[in-house]
This record gives structure tokens, sequence and C-alpha cells, in this order.
């Protein structure tokens, strides 16, 4: 019984230590990169994705990342290509991002789906901080962005 419980107690941090790993995101750093179906750019080549993207970390080798995209997709990724620079993604059809962190607070701006916005931090619970790359900031509600 002491085996199957220390198996099974292995098995358990294994996939936390999987799921805690899958915080990591970074950004495409590049004007466009490449993903490929596999850490070699003699790998078949996969999609372009545009600078600003946020892709989330799943491992992490020598000179490549598995990644994942807003979408589910996993794919490899040069490291060069790459920033720590931090990102979201809108997901909704229509992002309201407001003045302060509340729903009656005055619209900042809005941002449709697929817009990059900067990531500047946390905010009280369900909201974070933006910016557009045109300079404005404001704070948009977490389900309507991913990347974070």
């Amino acid at each position: 019984m002491s085996r199957f419980l220390s198996v099974v107690a292995l098995a358990m941090a294994a996939l936390w230590g999987v799921s805690a790993g899958a915080q990591e995101y970074r950004s495409v750093s590049a004007v466009a990169a490449i993903l490929y179906d596999t850490p070699s750019a003699q790998g078949k080549k996969l999609y372009l994705v545009r600078t600003g993207t946020p892709l989330e970390v799943l491992v992490e080798i020598k000179d490549w990342t598995k990644v994942r995209d807003a979408e589910g997709g996993i794919a490899w990724i040069a490291n060069p290509a790459l920033t720590k620079r931090r990102m979201v993604v809108v997901t909704a059809d229509q992002a309201e991002v407001r003045q302060s962190a509340s729903e009656n607070a005055p619209l900042a701006f809005q941002a449709s789906k697929w817009v990059a916005l900067e990531f500047l931090e946390g905010a009280p619970p369900g909201w974070v901080k933006v910016r557009h790359r045109d300079g404005v900031s404001g704070f948009v509600r977490m389900m309507q962005v991913w990347g974070l």
C-alpha cells in the first residue's frame, strides 16, 4: 500500500509541476516569427505570428521554446524571437478598457478581437491594467484577454 501511495504522490507532483510551469508567457519580439512543428529550422513551417503576440511557454530547451497560442495551437519558436515583455491579446469580440477597474468607470478605449495590449500590472480581482500601442492605458476584464 505504501508503494501505491508513493506512486500516486509522484504522479500528482508531476501533474502539478506541468500546470505550474504553464503560467509563463512571453511575447514575439521580431517583426514576424515562424512557428515550427519541431525545435529545428529544418522542421515544417506552420505559420507566422506578429510582433507582440503572447505565447504560453510549455517547454524550453537550449535554442527553442514550445509554446501554445490563444487558440490552443502548439508549436516551436526560436528563442531569439521571444521577449519577456508581457503582452495580452483580446479574445472577446470587443474589449472595453476602462479608466479604472470598475464596470461603471468611463471608457478609456475599446479594442477589437486579436488586438495585442501590453500588460502593465495586476489590478483588483478580475481586472488587469493594459496599454495600447498608441499609449492609452486602462483596465480590462481578465476574461476579455488571453496571456495572463
